[in-house]
This record gives structure tokens, C-alpha cells and sequence, in this order.
């Protein structure tokens, strides 16, 4: 009787022991997924090549929209015009920042800053402006600058709406979708704002 009773509690210990180490182990796992998006590209946690390559993208195309967007303050004459501008710096500037903090949590490099020093992204990334037409913008002032300023916003927001929709495709990280999600919805209703500006609704 007594061997049995030992029996009996060198398997609850047994049961016990097993029980614990399969809680620590989906305590730890839950936790390295919050952390980074984590290093695996599968999972509602993780992020795929494609949330990668839309934040180094988007951060570059947020960047000149932000100094396009800077300009408006001493070259518009429209307030609708700048009251547009400082809207989209205020919602842009800071999904640059969070997009720079996703990179940096999965081991990515943060595109380093090119705006105004010479290199010329627009071949690579939908929407961007040429070295030319950002030269073109900063010169001009008044009600030219208002059309000009509004002809390549536009441009420019389609060219991030159509990232964005890439990455609700094919993106892995949650946030990430999400964020484009807000990027199409935002910057959809801003193209429609600007063609109204532009006479063309």
C-alpha cells in the first residue's frame, strides 16, 4: 500500500512538473512574439520580407510628402492649401517614427534621410517626385504653388495608396497592416479633397 501511495505522488509531482514547464514555455514564446514583431516572419506576431521593404519605402515617401508638405507655409497663398500641409506633416511625421521603431526592433535598417541631398529616389518608389520637381516646387509661391503643390500631392498620396494596398496583401506584422489600412482610408479621402481644391470634382 505504502509503495503504491509513492507511486501515485512521483506522478502527480510528474503531472505537476510537466504542467509548469508547458506554461513557462507559452508565457515565453507570447512574449518573444509582443516584443519585436518578433525575429519569424509567420505568425499574427511575427513580419514578412514585405513589412519590411513597405516601412524602408513608406519612411522615404513619408519624408518628401513631409517636405513638400513644409514648404506650403512660406510659398502658398491658399489657407486651405497650407491648413492641407500641416495636416499631413502632423499625421506623417510620426508614422515615420513608428515605422523607424519597427525596423529597429526586427534588425532592419532605417533608411537614412536623403531629402535634399541629391539622390534621386523617384524611379524606385511610386509617387516620388524627381530631384527636378521638388527643385520646381521649392521656387515657385503663390496661387502656382497651390496647383503645383496639390498636382504632385496627389500623385504622390496614389503612390503610397498603392504600397499600402501591397502590404495589406502580402504584409505578416499587424500593425504594419493596419497602419496601411489608415494610410489608404486617410490619404484616399485627401486626394478627393485635393482634386475638389483643383476644380476637378
Amino acid at each position: 500500500m505504502t509503495a503504491q501511495r509513492r507511486s501515485v505522488r512521483r506522478t502527480a509531482l510528474a503531472v505537476t512538473v510537466a504542467v509548469a514547464a508547458l506554461t513557462l514555455t507559452a508565457c515565453g514564446g507570447d512574449d518573444g512574439n509582443t516584443k519585436a514583431g518578433a525575429g519569424s516572419s509567420t505568425g499574427s506576431g511575427g513580419h514578412n520580407a514585405a513589412d519590411v521593404s513597405f516601412s524602408q519605402e513608406m519612411i522615404q515617401h513619408h519624408r518628401q510628402a513631409v517636405q513638400m508638405a513644409g514648404l506650403a507655409a512660406g510659398h502658398a497663398s491658399s489657407a486651405q492649401v497650407k491648413s492641407l500641409a500641416s495636416k499631413i506633416e502632423g499625421a506623417q511625421a510620426p508614422e515615420i517614427r513608428t515605422m523607424s521603431g519597427w525596423l529597429t526592433s526586427w534588425g532592419e535598417q532605417v533608411p537614412q534621410d536623403m531629402s535634399g541631398m541629391g539622390h534621386d529616389m523617384s524611379s524606385s518608389t511610386p509617387g516620388m517626385m524627381s530631384d527636378a520637381d521638388m527643385g520646381k516646387l521649392e521656387k515657385t509661391s503663390g496661387a502656382a504653388f497651390d496647383t503645383l503643390f496639390l498636382t504632385m500631392m496627389v500623385d504622390h498620396h496614389k503612390g503610397a495608396v498603392a504600397m499600402a494596398r501591397s502590404e495589406k496583401a502580402d504584409g505578416a506584422y499587424d500593425p504594419a497592416v493596419e497602419l496601411a489600412a489608415d494610410v489608404i482610408t486617410t490619404q484616399s479621402a485627401e486626394i478627393k479633397q485635393m482634386d475638389t481644391l483643383l476644380g476637378k470634382n
